[in-house]
Formats: structure tokens, sequence, C-alpha cells
């Protein structure tokens, strides 16, 4: 019995983040829309810091305090992917709300680096277990949740 080869698992995993991140790869996509600027770094860069400021949901969260969340998410599915066993603590990472400009710059350029460093971690990974892809398709779908959760709040 054969499994998958590692190059094939790293090519999925690597599309599938970079479809979130970055936007449709090209005619279909796994899970976002196929129209431009639907992944998250356009939707995020179309974005004002006052409108990712305004509160919504059912916990009158903002976009900021979910962007937050993500680089949070992100760095510890990253050290997941590296084989580490981190905390899950998670209590800190919805304490930013309101943002100026500076902040909001700041906040998605930080989501950028640990989208980068997780793709690192994806991209160098020798052997995949179930461990690390379990940790990376959890990665992917809890950005494509929260993906979808700012992008219902854009303006019409």
């Amino acid at each position: 019995m054969t499994g998958t080869p590692p190059a094939v698992t790293v090519n999925v995993v690597m599309r599938m983040l970079r479809e979130a991140f970055d936007g449709p790869p090209g005619p279909w996509t796994y899970f976002i829309d196929t129209s431009p600027g639907t992944g998250l770094h356009a939707t995020l860069g179309a974005l004002t810091a006052a409108q990712a400021s305004q509160e919504g949901g059912r916990n009158r969260s903002t976009i900021a305090g979910h962007v937050q969340h993500l680089i949070s998410s992100l760095a510890l599915t990253a050290r997941g992917v590296r084989g580490e066993s981190p905390a899950r603590d998670r209590s800190h990472s919805w304490t930013v709300s309101v943002v100026d400009d500076a902040t909001w710059t700041r906040l998605r350029a930080e989501l950028q680096r640990e989208y980068q460093s997780l793709l690192v971690a994806v991209g160098t990974r020798g052997v995949w277990d179930e461990d690390a892809l379990g940790v990376a398709f959890g990665g992917i779908a809890h950005t494509a949740y929260h993906l979808g959760a700012i992008r219902q709040r854009l303006p019409p």
C-alpha cells in the first residue's frame, strides 16, 4: 500500500492556503468565489480602519478582531505543522477591536508575516502524518470560516 507523495500533499495545502489569502488561483477554486478580490488580503486591503472597527455579528466583534484572532491562529498552525505542540490558549486573540490607520496597517502586515511563516512551515515539512495534515487543514478551514465572516460584513 502506498501513501500520497509528500509533494502532492504540500501542493494541495499550499494551493488552499493561497486561495484563502491571495484569492482565486485560476478559473476554479476549492472553496472561495472565483471573482477577483475575494481572498483575505484583498478583502482586508479594501477596508479602512473605521470599517474594520465597526462592531457586528452575534458577539459584537469587529473585522480587526477577526484579523488579530487569525494572526494568533496562524502562528499556532505553523507551530503545529512544524511538529511543535503549542498551547492553545486563545484568550488573548480577541483583545483588539477598534483600530486607527497605523494599527490597521500593522495588523494586516502581521497577518501577511504569519501567512508567509505558515507557507514556509508547509513547504519545508518533510513527512506528513495525520497530526500535521489535520493541523494544516484545520488552519485552512479556520481561515475560510473567518474569511466568510468578514466578507458577510462588507458593505453592499
